[in-house]
């Protein structure tokens, strides 16, 4: 009895290695490379957004990114499908999409400084300041959605002269 214990112990060991180690078949891992399109490589993600912004209007909300206040619970901003000149579709086609420019965003956002251009930046370590990413927020659906974000290089405007 001990035998037979041990055996179905290592089987069932085994089968969930497996598991963890062999991406699904629906997983994104699974999947062949995707084609670079501008220099950027389309991700499953980016796919998903495609196919939902065919099937939805330009108001639909693609993904929500966090930002936590001093006092009280996250504020939240709104990527959307939006159109051309704003949203998903606009940043798509101008700047590219990937997992990259998502983690950008959710950095400018999550933990970046206000940029006086109605959004939130991210800076390099170094005097002057160097502004390495920007995010606009504002758009005809909400105040809150992310009417656009791409990366910068230059000298943030205020405080260059401060080193």
């Amino acid at each position: 009895m001990l035998h037979k214990t041990s055996v179905k112990a290592g089987l069932s060991a085994a089968a969930v290695i497996s598991a963890l180690l062999i991406p699904a078949a629906g997983s994104a891992s699974a999947a062949p490379a995707a084609p670079a399109v501008s220099g950027k490589t389309v991700t499953a993600a980016a796919d998903s957004f495609d196919a939902k912004c065919r099937s939805h209007s330009r108001n639909y909300v693609l993904k929500k990114y966090y930002r936590q206040v001093p006092v009280g619970p996250p504020t939240f901003y709104t990527l959307r499908c939006g159109t051309s000149t704003w949203g998903w579709k606009h940043i798509k086609a101008g700047h590219g999409w990937d997992s990259t420019m998502d983690r950008k965003i959710g950095a400018a956002i999550g933990s970046g400084d206000a940029n006086g251009r109605g959004g939130y930046s991210t800076y390099a370590n170094q005097c002057p300041r160097v502004e390495k990413f920007r995010t606009i927020l504002g758009t005809p659906a909400a105040r809150n959605d992310l009417l656009t974000a791409y990366k910068v290089d230059q000298p943030a405007a205020a405080g260059a002269a401060r080193c």
